[in-house]
């Protein structure tokens, strides 16, 4: 009977900690799996660009007209998306 607030509290600390953290990941894994010549992306060093080449695990960015910066895919925080302004 002693253990039951044990496992209890066990159980709760996975639930609010390891499976967001595992939603995350996995979110992140399929977003950088779906990223695409052209693709507006953001660096997790906080570095905009667009993607102008892959090369296995490198992507080749554009960060100004000519300029290019080679990074790992894994450094890609997120994939740009601009609302429409219209709307």
């Amino acid at each position: 009977m002693q253990f039951i607030p044990l496992i209890a509290i066990m159980v709760i600390m996975w639930a609010l900690l390891i499976v967001p953290q595992q939603r995350r990941a996995k979110a992140h894994r399929l977003m950088l799996s779906q990223l695409d010549v052209g693709d507006e992306i953001l660096t997790s060093s906080g570095l905009y660009g667009s993607i102008v080449d892959f090369d296995g695990q490198t992507v080749f960015i554009e960060v100004a007209d000519g300029v290019e910066v080679k990074v790992t895919r894994e450094s890609i925080s997120e994939r740009i998306v601009y609302e429409d302004a219209t709307a």
